[in-house]
């Protein structure tokens, strides 16, 4: 599976984005997906993850009420919508592709993204 991450930018305190996570390769439908993010100089850390089936999502603490995950398998696309952004937010995010659901260790997933930055200004 291959994963490229975009939707990134420079937003305002309080501003939203919508990130998507477009595959391609193997078969994309199988896979649970994450967003992680890393900010400088710290350890990349999880976001969100949709099941394969699109039937179950789960948050980090700290995005949850602000931030959406949702994924469209015909589209091969996960999208991770981004509300209220607050300048801690302020990170390259990834996603990433693996069998686990409810994982939220980089070690669990076995492919990943490039990486989009999201910057945002208070």
């Amino acid at each position: 599976v291959q994963l490229q991450a975009s939707g990134g930018g420079l937003v305002q305190a309080g501003g939203s984005l919508r990130l998507s996570c477009a595959a391609s390769g193997r078969t994309f439908s199988g896979y649970n997906i994450a967003w992680f993010r890393q900010a400088p100089g710290k350890e990349r850390v999880f976001v969100s993850c949709v099941r394969w089936t699109g039937s179950a999502t789960n948050y980090a603490d700290l995005v949850k009420g602000r931030f959406t995950i949702s994924r469209d398998n015909a589209k091969n696309t996960v999208y991770l919508q981004m509300n209220s952004l607050e300048p801690e937010d302020t990170a390259v995010y990834y996603c990433a592709a693996g069998p686990v659901f409810l994982a939220t260790t980089p070690k669990a997933y076995d492919y990943w993204g490039q990486g989009t930055q999201v910057t945002v200004s208070s």
